[in-house]
């Protein structure tokens, strides 16, 4: 039986490599409701092939119980669909890290979330995987 866990040493908390995915060195893609940020790290800082972050953004949602609702939504349907990438990531290749924003202009059920989840971690396995 395979453990769906999402321990300390994957979550993105690097100010600095927030920075850069910001800062125009990262690829992006969305699948809505969501917004894919990523890059390859330049230093690994954990043993953790992926560190992810998420975002819920204020302007769109004014209380704090929506948008706490929301990342609970977006952090289970990563931490269920993580095995799939996890499994499909190359063994010694680069740390990545990932920030996923919420685009969607109103709550959307688990289900839709879990859904677009799925659909990002396929299209960054085919833009990992393709040849440069």
């Amino acid at each position: 039986m395979r453990k769906h866990t999402f321990k300390r040493g994957e979550r993105l908390k690097s100010r600095k490599e927030i920075g850069f995915l910001f800062g125009g060195k990262a690829e992006s893609f969305a699948q809505y409701p969501l917004r894919l940020i990523w890059r390859a790290a330049d230093a690994p800082r954990s043993d953790a092939p992926v560190q992810f972050a998420l975002s819920v953004p204020k302007k769109k949602f004014k209380k704090a119980s929506a948008r706490n609702v929301l990342r609970r939504r977006v952090r289970e349907a990563y931490r269920q669909s993580k095995h799939y990438l996890l499994e499909r990531l190359p063994p010694e290749g680069p740390q990545y890290a990932w920030m996923v924003l919420y685009t969607g202009v109103e709550p959307l059920p688990y289900e839709d979330i879990e859904k677009a989840m799925r659909g990002i971690i396929r299209r960054f396995l085919r833009q990992i995987n393709a040849p440069q």
